[in-house]
């Protein structure tokens, strides 16, 4: 019986009415690699916020949900929004009610994210009562629209809702928040006090509201603590500021935090969001206008019309569509066009869809949130919200504002593949760009040396956390470094940060970027790793003190670090000369001659990959033996001596297949389908319980939604599929047999692989430019 109404209930929320959906006969951003099948539907409004749905623009974000009452609610976020604490703020939350609801009185209700055009389109109420609205973030310009169409007329109302209202201090603080001393009782050596919003007065038809940092707490306090007080370089908080700007066509300003707009059968709110530093109020209010002047010299259906493009282009850069073979499930395969909602059962049920569910998703959430000023927050990226029982508000992060390296770089290692070449920019400007001076510098005061180490957990403006580098004034210590054991020797940031470049370097051949970007930070990386260790009585690096990740603390050669020594120096070396100097060749090759060997282990008479050539005290449950197997892919597929990569998989310490563990990864670089499927499978069905979207993860061992989880799940199914190795590309290294697939994927030299597999054989093959048909290796399904 419950399920028969759920059914009548469908049919009745998609069958025509009086008033269709105003935008239905729009020009979609068309089906682009099928984004659509995706779709997420709901046929109930949702309690709270645990039931938003994620939008964004690559810099601006939004939770949105829409409640029993009616009223459509949504938190905003943006990626440079830093307080005077260094804490990543939202920017603040917006209430939007209409009048008459039309929901209350009626169960009609349907809420639909699509994909292909990244917007929410919600229906409610019936016959000439029913209200149709849709919400955007602007793929091209800093606004957030909301609109609202109806039958007959009716009033809209948006209010401001801030919580952020008086000074207040945190009664706890996360690991990377500033403040955090592990000596002192508590756990904080001052009080974190946030700072209120301000709300703007006199501002005729619109309202809004800003947060603005009159006070810098993290920057001077930590380059005095660390030693760098001497480097040269703007405060990145002090008079930061952020807020929005509400309008609407016709409004009428109510008071300082509603904005009304009259009786119509159409509404528009334009929610404006901007970030200026340094800015005062009005600086950064006048600067907001011009923003507004700008992006309004277009019409709204240019806007839309460029936005879908955007969208459109996005979607059509790479895909993966899997289904589960007929035979498999002993049923017909699920249409591609089928909904979550109208066919609840059945897709839930099927393992192909579930992955190819949480893979577009995830991609969808990475693009959301990965064009902004700063790096993909691995511990809930732009999308956080105050859950309940939660610790805290929508600021709430667990781990705090800081960057580790090992988490940060997860969101961008399936990137190159799906050819969102776009999105990895961020990371690179942050690190290779923007830090990379602090660092060159803060090697040379501490260590005596040129070249640069990368610490493993640093702020945005590159300092380290204040709880792992210690409180010990720089100038009363002997020891330099940190004094946190968890990081203290891990240093694998830098090969891995020079290894994603040249990947990116040898999918695009952007030269400019190779020689500007990319060249001149593995010289840095690779000096460091030169003059900082000795050679042994055979000439050879001796790597130690060292560690290998947080897992094994007192090592020699760790295999994270010589893994990434040996596979950055090989491809560089084998780079064409034209690009690279004859000095730096010479100093490659030099130094790979003084680099060991892999570390291995015997157990039961079998060798495989160890963590390190000597290693002790195991302090977490990372599997870094295996980080010659990925990231730095030195044997597997196609390569010698893969057996001893599936040895170290087959004795790891530690197994699991959410959060940031990569044993997915693993399996499906060493060619292990059956494995690999098994962990992508249980990856993709562990969703947060307490939210409604099925692609907010967590919290594992981070935040919610943990971007490391979704992250890994990318890179895995990609590897399953596609893998290169220089020139070669194999297809299907690690595929079951029954899973059929469409897919579009790049690869080095600017090529473009789609193909279509059935029953474990490749069907159909297309290969851009043709002349790279040629290196394409089939392999045989599993």
């Amino acid at each position: 019986m419950n399920a028969m109404k759920n059914l009548l209930a469908t049919i009745m929320a998609l069958a025509p009415g009086p008033f269709m959906n105003a935008w239905a006969a729009e020009p979609r951003a068309a089906e682009s690699g099928e984004a659509a099948r995706y779709d997420v539907t709901w046929n109930t409004p949702s309690d709270d916020v645990s039931g938003s749905m994620p939008l964004g623009n690559g810099d601006i974000g939004v939770n949105a949900w829409v409640e029993k009452s009616g009223d459509l609610a949504f938190y905003i976020s943006k990626t440079d929004s830093w307080d005077d604490n260094g804490r990543l703020l939202k920017v603040g939350r917006v209430r939007m009610r209409l009048k008459p609801s039309p929901l209350p009185s009626s169960a009609t209700f349907r809420q639909t994210l699509n994909l292909a055009d990244a917007t929410i389109n919600v229906r409610y109420g019936e016959g000439d009562a029913a209200v149709d609205c849709r919400v955007w973030v602007d793929a091209n310009h800093p606004v957030i629209y909301a609109e609202f169409n109806g039958a007959r007329p009716f009033e809209a109302e948006a209010s401001i809702e801030l919580w952020r209202t008086e000074r207040f201090v945190l009664p706890s603080i996360e690991v990377s928040d500033v403040m955090v001393d592990g000596s002192k009782p508590g756990g904080q050596h001052e009080p974190t006090v946030v700072e209120p919003d301000t709300v703007l007065s006199d501002q005729a038809g619109r309202i809004g509201w800003y947060h603005r940092n009159a006070k810098s707490v993290g920057p001077s306090l930590t380059a005095k603590i660390q030693g760098v007080t001497d480097f040269d370089r703007p405060d990145p908080l002090l008079d930061r500021a952020f807020g929005a700007v509400i309008k609407a066509s016709n409004g009428q300003r109510l008071d300082d935090l509603r904005l009304q707009s009259p009786p119509s059968t159409k509404h528009c709110f334009s929610v404006y969001v901007a970030t200026r530093h340094p800015a005062t109020a009005q600086q950064w209010l006048q600067a907001t206008d011009e923003t507004i002047a700008a992006t309004e010299r277009a019409s709204l259906g240019q806007r839309r019309e460029a936005h879908e493009r955007w969208w459109q282009a996005f979607w059509d850069r790479s895909w993966i569509h899997v289904t589960s073979s007929a035979e498999a499930k002993g049923r017909p395969p699920v249409p591609a066009n089928a909904q979550p909602v109208a066919e609840r059962e059945v897709v839930e049920s099927d393992d192909a869809f579930v992955v190819s569910r949480g893979y577009a998703l995830q991609r969808f959430i990475n693009a959301c949130a990965g064009r902004g000023r700063y790096p993909i927050k691995f511990n809930g990226s732009i999308f956080t919200v105050p859950y309940p029982g939660g610790p805290g508000d929508a600021d709430y992060r667990r781990w705090g504002p800081g960057y580790w390296w090992q988490n940060t770089r997860l969101p961008y290692i399936s990137m190159c593949a799906s050819g969102d070449f776009d999105l990895m920019q961020p990371l690179f400007r942050m690190y290779a760009r923007d830090l990379m001076p602090l660092f060159r510098y803060r090697t040379r005061r501490y260590l005596g040396h040129d070249g640069v180490f990368i610490p493993e957990c640093i702020y945005f403006w590159g300092d380290m956390f204040s709880e792992t580098y210690g409180w010990t004034p720089f100038e009363e210590r002997q020891d330099k470094l940190q004094e946190s054991g968890w990081h203290k020797w891990e240093w694998v940031s830098g090969p891995e940060l020079a290894f994603m470049m040249l990947d990116y370097y040898d999918c695009t051949l952007d030269e400019s970027f190779l020689r500007e970007t990319a060249l001149p930070a593995a010289h840095e990386v690779l000096t460091f790793f030169d003059q900082h260790y000795r050679t042994d009585e055979a000439g050879k690096l001796l790597m130690h003190p060292s560690q290998a990740c947080e897992t094994w603390w007192d090592c020699t050669n760790p295999m994270p670090e010589l893994a990434g020594l040996h596979a950055v120096v090989d491809r560089l070396t084998s780079l064409p000369e034209r690009l690279t100097p004859a000095d730096q060749r010479a100093f490659w090759s030099a130094l790979k001659k003084k680099l060991p060997d892999l570390p291995t282990r015997e157990v039961d008479g079998k060798r495989m990959l160890a963590p390190a050539a000597k290693f002790a005290q195991k302090s977490n449950c990372e599997n870094p033996e295996l980080y010659a197997v990925f990231p730095f892919r030195l044997l597997g597929v196609g390569r010698p001596q893969i057996e001893i990569g599936v040895e170290a998989l087959n004795h790891r310490w530690d197994k699991g297949n959410s959060g940031w563990r990569q044993d997915d990864i693993f399996m499906a670089y060493l060619g292990l389908a059956g494995q690999a499927r098994e962990n992508l499978v249980g990856r993709a069905r562990n969703k947060h319980e307490g939210s409604r979207f099925p692609a907010f993860w967590g919290p594992n061992y981070d935040w919610i939604p943990d971007q490391d989880h979704g992250s890994v799940l990318l890179k895995t199914l990609q590897a399953m599929i596609l893998q290169t190795d220089g020139d070669k590309i194999y297809l299907l290294p690690a595929w079951p047999k029954d899973w059929n697939a469409d897919f579009k994927l790049c690869a080095p030299y600017k090529t473009v692989v789609r193909g279509s597999v059935k029953d474990g054989t490749l069907a159909r093959l297309e290969v851009s430019p043709e002349s790279r048909r040629k290196d394409v290796i089939v392999m045989q399904a599993q």
